[in-house]
């Protein structure tokens, strides 16, 4: 089994700084627009290389949304950058109307999303954006799982032709994916190959997976792990090639089971190869207030949840 090395723990939101930074310098179409909240977005060094091209727009989200959609008939780039909840819960109507709808080529980048946000607790800790993003037709759901994986995506979605919504974190997280790597929008990423489960994670579970599928080898099971980085499109040619081979499949995400990564699986199965599906999720409640380790202990978004519910589906076979 390969095995991945964690080259030194970053927060996912930095590796989103990072990419802007040098987007800014490559493309001089590409602008940035912020809700009040450059420093936790990490849009500062943007901001300082290129004032003209940097909006700050207050606590204003929805009138950010409305200002993104029209710098794109100019043939302007936008990245708005806000915590998750606001993104997309606060600016739903906006983004369905004058990005989704009207196809308009705005890059909705969003930190701070689900548990791992932590303190500031269930008002923030949104939950539903990633089924809110791809229930829109149109819009493409990018969830990365480390900073180099952030950086990559970032670079990718300024070259790619249409509406995205880009979801990153706050906590410090593993970093093990390849630097510099190349990032295929749609493209899901074989982590470890196995015959006895699949596992696909999206986020911050990918490293959860992996920690899980060494743990699950000293058993003698066998599992397959893959990086589902885009949510819409999903790759469906990947995981149905996996099930074929071992006839299961866990699902993990930082997300409510209901609308995300987890239930846009169960459709490919249901249509194509039903087969035996476990979900690691949260399980239809909000959040609340804690670290987000204590967090994803407490709902179940850890490796010893993965391995538990791929022994449980193992048995269902």
């Amino acid at each position: 089994m390969k095995k991945y090395i964690n080259t030194g723990s970053k927060d996912t939101r930095s590796g989103f700084g990072a990419g802007l930074t040098e987007l800014g310098q490559k493309n001089e179409n590409v602008v940035a627009l912020c809700a009040d909240l450059i420093g936790s977005l990490k849009m500062d060094d943007f901001k300082k290389n290129h004032p003209e091209r940097f909006f700050q727009i207050g606590i204003a989200e929805a009138n950010m949304i409305g200002i993104a959609a029209g710098l794109t008939i100019g043939g302007k780039i936008p990245f708005t950058g806000t915590f998750a909840n606001f993104s997309t819960g606060r600016v739903y109507d906006q983004i369905r109307q004058s990005v989704a709808y009207s196809e308009k080529n705005v890059k909705i980048c969003a930190s701070h999303a689900g548990l791992t946000l932590g303190e500031d607790g269930a008002t923030h800790q949104i939950l539903e954006d990633l089924g809110l993003m791809k229930m829109l037709p149109g819009m493409t759901v990018i969830n990365t799982c480390d900073y180099n994986q952030t950086k990559a995506a970032t670079l990718a979605i300024a070259d790619f032709e249409g509406p995205v919504y880009l979801r990153f974190g706050r906590p410090v997280v593993p970093n093990f994916t390849p630097e510099n790597g190349e990032f295929k929008i749609g493209k899901a990423v074989m982590l470890t190959e196995g015959t006895d489960v699949t596992i696909v994670a999206t986020g911050h579970l990918v490293w959860e997976a992996l920690q899980a599928a060494e743990a699950l080898e000293a058993k003698g099971i066998s599992a397959e792990v893959i990086n589902i980085h885009t949510i819409k499109p999903l790759d469906e040619e990947a995981i149905l090639k996996s099930v074929g081979k071992t006839g299961c499949i866990v699902t993990a995400e930082e997300h409510n089971f209901l609308g995300g990564l987890g239930e846009s699986v169960s459709r490919v199965l249901a249509l194509h190869n039903p087969l035996p599906q476990e979900f690691v999720a949260v399980e239809d409640t909000f959040g609340e207030s804690g670290t987000p380790a204590e967090l994803m202990e407490k709902y179940g978004l850890n490796a010893e949840a993965i391995i538990a519910k791929a022994e449980k589906v193992i048995a269902r076979k």
